[in-house]
């Protein structure tokens, strides 16, 4: 074994894969770790019959001096019993993704499957690595490689960043190393149906109708594709649509009119749970619909738009897309009963029908 020095460090290959540790002739547990990009230095003991480890710092940010010095009160810290707080182990990212994902409060099983497989496809190579040997040089690294297709790169280390915050809560760790990453640009789509009468036409012509259906909710309710495909019959009411859990993690009533009532019509008796049953499909409920010229959330945008058109205020529109409100008053204070809604639901309603005349003769 050598003695670590700034030039045994200097000098120290980092391999194409995996790493390559380095143990110091003198002080026991002293380590240099060398990656595909970066050298790090560790202290390392056994405790209670289990290895712990500590990140000291990067080379050459902390010199060989420096890190031999840290790792010198670590081991009088420990030799005298004061050192069991700093030698706490951090998890591996694969133990800390479950940790994360076991979350009861999780705003929702996609929420959980979208995390898991952005890290299990894209950091699968990081899994079995303790959270403080993941540095910032490797995260901004990981994240130019994957910025080939920038939104996937943001989300992939964003995922990352949520699980190594959530872990931070009860293991000592460093700020996270995303801090490092320059996020890409994303620009949010601005499309919205701007043919109305084209897109009748198209939702007409598609050969399964529970799929006109759940199209025709969608334009007429914003509410979001999964939110749509998901309804149950006990969460359809004489006056309101109760969705027990959304994307912001809470509950929302929307009103419903008697035209929504008339377009579900059809879907009665077709299944005891789900409105826009899938018979094929696992789940039970409609998972993949035929395809449009315009996406699920162009439907949304639409319903958005037409609202504004009819003089509602923007605050009123995002109570009715169950916006998380951006302010304290808010998120906390404000409470927008769903039958204060109803009248300016109504109201949209209204447009639409004069612009889609013949949807809502066909439903009568």
């Amino acid at each position: 074994m050598p003695k670590l020095t700034d030039t045994f460090a200097k000098k120290a290959c980092n391999p194409e894969t995996g790493q390559d540790k380095h143990w110091d002739i003198e002080v026991k547990g002293f380590g240099l770790f060398c990656g595909k990009q970066t050298k790090t230095w560790y202290y390392q003991r056994d405790v209670g019959g289990k290895t712990k480890r500590v990140r000291i710092g990067g080379y050459p940010t902390i010199s060989a001096a420096a890190a031999r010095e840290t790792a010198l009160g670590l081991a009088f810290e420990h030799a005298r019993g004061a050192g069991k707080s700093a030698m706490q182990v951090a998890p591996t990212l694969r133990d800390a993704l479950q940790a994360y994902t076991e979350r009861t409060k999780l705003r929702s099983e996609k929420n959980k499957r979208n995390v898991r497989d952005g890290i299990e496809l894209h950091l699968a190579d990081w899994l079995d690595l303790r959270l403080d040997e993941i540095d910032r040089g490797m995260v901004a690294a990981r994240h130019r490689r994957l910025s080939d297709k920038p939104v996937r790169a943001n989300h992939t280390l964003q995922a990352f960043r949520s699980v190594y915050n959530h872990a931070r809560r009860s293991i000592d760790l460093p700020e996270c190393p995303t801090v490092a990453i320059e996020w890409n640009a994303e620009q949010p789509s601005q499309e919205i149906i701007g043919d109305l009468k084209r897109w009748h036409t198209e939702v007409t012509k598609l050969i399964n109708p529970i799929h006109r259906v759940y199209y025709q909710m969608l334009l007429l309710t914003g509410l979001r594709r999964t939110e749509c495909a998901t309804l149950r019959w006990e969460h359809v009411h004489a006056d309101r649509l109760h969705l027990p859990m959304t994307k912001n993690g809470r509950p929302f009533d929307l009103p419903l009119t008697p035209e929504h009532h008339a377009i579900l019509a059809p879907m009665k008796g077709l299944d005891k749970n789900w409105v826009f049953p899938a018979w094929k499909a696992k789940s039970g409920h409609l998972e993949n619909a035929e395809r449009l010229s315009w996406s699920a959330h162009a439907h949304r945008r639409t319903f958005a738009s037409i609202a504004a058109e009819t003089g509602l205020f923007e605050e009123i529109i995002g109570r009715l897309l169950n916006h998380t409100p951006q302010t304290v008053t808010g998120r906390r204070y404000v409470v927008t009963d769903y039958e204060k809604l109803a009248p300016h639901m109504q109201q949209v309603i209204d447009a639409f029908k004069r612009y889609l005349p013949d949807l809502f003769t066909e439903t009568k």
